[in-house]
């Protein structure tokens, strides 16, 4: 049996200022619930995308979970402007690397 623990996005709601993701984690027969938030702006600014916040969250909370040993003395945390930036730079494309481009002919 893994000792792993479970990391399930639950969902989110939209609040004033901010969104806040929920995520619960299993381990060994103990459900912990963890809320994440990420402030409107940056979803206005372009800075986050709705559709990675759970993944933005996700990556947050595994680190959190690293650092003490799936047991992190907080169960709230905020998403800083740096996060954002990390996980955005992390998944751009590399430049010069175009997909879609025909590959070199061999002589």
């Amino acid at each position: 049996m893994s000792t792993e623990p479970i990391v399930q996005y639950v969902g989110f709601e939209a609040k004033a200022l901010v969104r806040e993701y929920r995520f619960k984690v299993r381990e060994a027969g103990e459900d912990r619930e963890f809320l994440l938030n990420i402030a409107n702006e940056a979803f206005v600014s372009h800075r986050a995308s709705y559709q990675d916040a759970p993944g933005i969250c996700a990556v947050r909370l595994h680190v959190e979970l690293a650092a003490f040993a799936n047991h992190p003395p907080e169960t709230q945390f905020e998403i800083t402007g740096t996060e954002l930036d990390t996980y955005r730079e992390a998944r751009a494309p590399k430049r010069g690397q175009v997909p879609w481009a025909r590959k070199p002919q061999e002589d």
